[in-house]
């Protein structure tokens, strides 16, 4: 049967970095931007560029580093369009053109709120400004970049002939792709699906253009809603990885194209996803934004393929397909332990890492990685490929961020009756000292732990997440810890803009280690390195903008 191409549309570095807490670097971007195009990702939204000059900065350099890399190159990446976000306005307009400019395949995505509801209250326009005022954004989008995309803001509870008379316009102007967002999650999948056959079937010039879906999670149905749209006639869809993004989240790519991969007869569409990178893809970004991937999430959860009932455990045994309807080797997730030691070579352990999809990395960063590689192999009688992705995902953290503090050396001293102590030894790189002080944990070790950090670098902080995970299994198994902290808004003027601005912040770090206090004294240190970059960005007026000041809803 032929089908259509359906066209990947990767927004996790513009609304899924909307996501509460999730504040991701421009280098930690970058890296997740190469490895979105060795998946597959057809086009990629890099960012809003006139939220701040450093978002401005960071979609510049996806399109000058990522776009031309793999350009022409499919062995190493698949070729991507990279987008940028604006709104309906000259100023937004210009500056994503500028932003995108270097990038070989680029696109500008323009939205423009359409229903009643936005018009009245929001915008204050009727719906005839509405029309000229989308009609005049497309226009001068298409003066710079051939490939135009139009989104009305809130189509899920537009009127549809309005929302014909809107698209027909765009078409007109020149749009190539017209988005249909269900914005706040408020969509039935039979309700959402009827909204894109009728806008395919009486929209003029529809044939001119493709249609796409982006829908929200808030009543948990955005992959039901986004699948119903391709049943009627989208052949694009907007996805996150993990389907992270505003509130309940974004439609999850995994599951999408799983679905897809798993029902080629129902579906009119094939994809071009090399699904065997999904679930690296998944422990990357839920690395680097900090984002923890829930243990029951379908694909790329860590129980999606292990099986505790006696029953099934019985019936996989005898043939997988009985409670699998997907192999883990198909989305990369395997339990194959390295047969290497201490005494191995480079060279298998390159072989290894290429296989998991990281082929790519550097000698200085190679070899950093296979001397964490040794040192686990002291540790741990067997290291499998999720120590291994571990390893590889902690030196990417590192490298994503400037290192104000490193740690040297801790100890900590506690039990069930008494009080827990810890001191810390780090390194103030830029002192290029070391530094240290103890404390008095009021809340156990860990507690100890992260005040003897804040007495060493003088500074204060408040832990707004911690999570702690098992990397494998058995005693010896790696402990990852996941934190998010932001400034102790007892340390800083909130009426000043810059600490306004600095109060709403949110930096998150992850960092797996046999030790788990050492850890989480890492993951702590991450996350306020992160937030010591950002400071240090934002007295040069660089900063990339944090909370509400910077979301936007398509």
């Amino acid at each position: 049967m032929s089908t259509d191409k359906l066209i990947i549309f990767d927004t996790t570095l513009r609304d899924g970095e909307q996501s509460p807490g999730v504040t991701l670097n421009t280098d930690e971007k970058i890296e997740i931007a190469k490895t979105l195009s060795r998946l597959g990702v057809d086009v990629l939204e890099a960012g809003f560029p006139i939220a701040s000059v450093g978002d401005f900065e960071a979609v510049q350099r996806i399109a000058n580093e990522v776009g031309p890399l793999m350009e022409g190159r499919e062995e190493i990446g698949h070729p991507m369009t990279i987008c940028g976000l604006a709104r309906s306005t000259p100023g937004d307009i210009k500056r994503c053109a500028e932003a995108i400019a270097s990038a070989p395949r680029k696109r500008i995505h323009v939205f423009l709120a359409t229903s009643d509801l936005h018009l009245k209250y929001k915008l204050k326009i009727d719906r005839e400004e509405c029309i000229e005022r989308a009609v005049a954004a497309v226009t001068l989008a298409r003066s710079f970049v051939d490939d135009v995309e139009f989104s009305p803001e809130d189509a899920g509870r537009s009127d549809p002939d309005f929302l014909c008379q809107v698209l027909g316009k765009v078409i007109e102007a020149g749009a190539t792709t017209l988005n249909i967002p269900d914005t706040v999650g408020y969509n039935m999948p039979e309700e959402y699906g009827n909204l894109i056959k009728y806008l395919v079937q009486n929209t003029p010039g529809s044939e001119k253009a493709i249609f796409s879906t982006h829908c929200h999670n808030d009543l948990g149905l955005a992959t039901a809603n986004t699948l119903a749209g391709i049943s009627n006639g989208a052949r694009q869809v907007e996805v996150t990885i993990n389907g992270i993004g505003e509130r309940a989240g974004n439609t999850a790519m995994e599951e999408v194209v799983m679905a897809i991969h798993t029902h080629p007869k129902f579906f009119p569409v094939h994809h071009t996803i090399n699904t065997t990178m999904i679930y690296r893809t998944s422990q990357m970004v839920s690395s680097l934004s900090g984002m923890m991937v829930q243990p029951n999430k379908a694909i790329v959860g860590r129980n999606a393929f292990l099986h505790e009932s006696g029953i099934h455990q019985d019936g996989v045994l005898k043939n997988r397909q009985t409670y699998e309807i997907i192999t883990p080797e198909t989305v990369g997730v395997t339990d194959i332990n390295l047969v290497l030691g201490k005494h191995s070579g480079r060279n298998a352990f390159r072989e290894r890492c290429k296989e998991l999809g990281f082929g790519g990395i550097s000698d200085d960063d190679f070899q950093v990685a296979f001397d964490d590689f040794k040192a686990l192999c002291d540790k741990k009688k067997n290291v499998n490929d999720a120590d291994i992705l571990a390893i590889l995902s902690n030196q990417i953290s590192s490298n994503a961020t400037s290192a104000f503090y490193t740690l040297v050396s801790t100890q900590v001293v506690g039990g069930a009756a008494s009080t827990s102590m810890a001191s810390v030894k780090l390194f103030d790189v830029k002192a290029e000292k070391e530094i240290g002080d103890a404390a008095v944990g009021v809340n156990g070790p860990v507690d100890a732990i992260f005040e003897a950090i804040q007495r060493s670098v003088g500074r204060r902080f408040r832990l707004t997440k911690f999570d702690i995970s098992a990397v494998g299994e058995g005693s010896d198994a790696l402990g990852k810890a996941e934190i998010q902290v932001m400034v102790d808004p007892t340390s800083i003027d909130t009426k000043a803009p810059q600490d306004e601005r600095l109060a709403k912040a949110a930096f998150a770090a992850s960092i797996a280690d046999v030790d788990i206090i050492t850890a989480a004294a890492k993951a702590y240190l991450g996350a306020i390195n992160k937030q010591l970059e950002w400071e240090s960005e934002l007295a040069a007026g660089t900063a990339r903008s944090i909370g509400e000041e910077r979301k936007v809803d398509v």
